[in-house]
């Protein structure tokens, strides 16, 4: 059945004060986001009929690559749904694997480009039980993160190849897949977004966050309208930049920003780098601006059972402490196999992600940039006081840090182990005396704690 949850339900669950002032109410945005800046670490879930033919998400049809081995033509890929029975799926297994990662929210695509919806919209055939599974996916996951208490947030594409609004249908996608809003049918189609997002408010449960993912002009969706439709519907939900207004976050895809993202200077899109953010260095706490960056574990986002080119664990675990290090999120993606389970070689390496969260959480988890930048083979994050140093290639017996920005130091030791590390602090330098060899040989952590 579907749930209507109060407000007072919405900010239980993601752990916010109950006298938050909201959106629209003159909110404090930092406030709003708490949660979301405590859990660093997330996984994104890329899943749909396309899954059976081992293709990316929606792209086939955006783009035929006609000739390569992987072409399905468009009308091959709007059959997939008669197929699609994922007989194993279990959302309670998906929650306790993000658990084991390490991994505090959940991003789930309930609808990509290609307009398939993974729940059961009222507005349209093309979706999940219409398939021979029959069962809303969104619903049951939905469920098993209230009764585990896993925040949840929903990917939802502004972007609907199956919608004629949106396109003209008549037409192959790939002709038109950036939409059409100069025809006279554009109005209803935003109409059908707001009554697709208005289900998955109000239907749903609690939502942590709405991740859009608009392509490209984005301005075209109108964005001030569905901020305000979602931020009355669930005050506390978060949005991200990708439908033409700035909202709650920067979203860089594949990549990790050279430098710390702020109000001033933002990074996303596919630009790796900006001279002035680097030159800007550490920058104060109120000029800071909110960032996560998606990353896929092998090179897709959808399950492919030819991409057998993984990440290893230790690169995973370097990218989450570089993204700490500037105080963004990582939102790690998985892709499920067809039948609901999630392949063995992501599973591996989210398991040992969480074996070293285990051991070094605490540089992680509520912390932000760290006052030491462009520091050759080191990284810092900070939490209160405290300064963490994640070494990424071991120095040897000592390593010398500049001191500026750090808080005169008390102590010095080995984050997992809790083993003291022997310093010498100067206005100018910090200088530490290491063992041989590194203690872990994914990223070493010492615990700076201040005096």
């Amino acid at each position: 059945m579907s749930a209507h949850f109060s407000r007072r339900d919405v900010l239980k669950l993601l752990s916010l004060p109950p006298l938050l002032s909201l959106p629209g109410i003159a909110e404090d945005s930092a406030g709003r986001t708490a949660w979301y800046r405590a859990a660093k670490f997330g996984m994104f879930i890329h899943w749909g009929p396309y899954s059976l033919a081992s293709v990316e998400a929606s792209w086939p049809i955006m783009r035929p690559n006609t000739g390569k081995p992987n072409y399905i033509s468009e009308a091959d890929y709007r059959k997939l749904p008669s197929r699609f029975n994922p007989v194993k799926f279990d959302p309670h297994a998906f929650i306790r694997l993000a658990r084991a990662a390490g991994q505090r929210y959940m991003v789930f695509t309930t609808k990509h480009h290609d307009g398939f919806c993974m729940f059961d919209s009222h507005y349209t055939g093309y979706k999940i039980t219409k398939t021979p599974y029959g069962k809303d996916i969104v619903q049951q996951l939905a469920g098993a993160c209230r009764e585990e208490g896993m925040p949840l947030g929903f990917y939802y594409s502004p972007p609907d190849m199956n919608h004629p609004a949106f396109r003209d249908t008549s037409k192959p996608a790939g002709e038109n897949w950036n939409g059409q809003p100069e025809r006279p049918e554009w109005p209803l189609y935003l109409d059908y977004m707001s009554l697709q997002l208005s289900e998955l408010l109000t239907r749903y449960g609690p939502v942590a966050l709405i991740w859009f993912d608009g392509l490209g002009n984005q301005g075209k969706y109108d964005g001030q309208r569905f901020l305000k439709l979602i931020h009355e519907l669930q005050p506390a939900t978060l949005v991200n930049n990708r439908i033409g207004v700035p909202a709650d976050y920067e979203t860089p895809e594949q990549f990790i920003p050279k430098a710390i993202p702020t109000r001033h200077v933002r990074i996303s899109g596919t630009d790796p780098s900006s001279a002035a953010a680097l030159a800007a260095g550490v920058p104060k706490p109120e000029d800071f601006r909110l960032w996560e960056t998606c990353m896929t574990i092998n090179n897709t986002w959808a399950y492919n059972k030819n991409d057998l080119h993984f990440k290893s664990s230790t690169e995973l675990i370097r990218n989450l402490v570089e993204v700490a290090s500037r105080g963004g999120n990582f939102l790690l993606n998985v892709g499920p196999e067809p039948d609901g389970t999630i392949q063995p070689e992501f599973e591996e390496r989210l398991r040992a992600i969480g074996k070293w969260l285990d051991r070094n959480g605490e540089a992680i988890y509520d912390t932000t940039y760290g006052p030491l930048q462009g520091v050759p083979s080191c990284r810092t994050t900070a939490r209160g006081p405290d300064v963490f140093l994640h070494i990424l290639d071991w120095p040897g017996t000592t390593l010398e840090v500049p001191a500026k920005g750090l808080p005169k130091l008390r102590s010095a030791s080995l984050l997992d182990s809790g083993a003291p590390i022997e310093f010498r602090q100067s206005d100018q330098n910090l200088t530490l005396q290491l063992p041989a060899a590194a203690p872990d040989k994914d990223v070493t952590v010492i615990a700076l704690r201040a005096a």
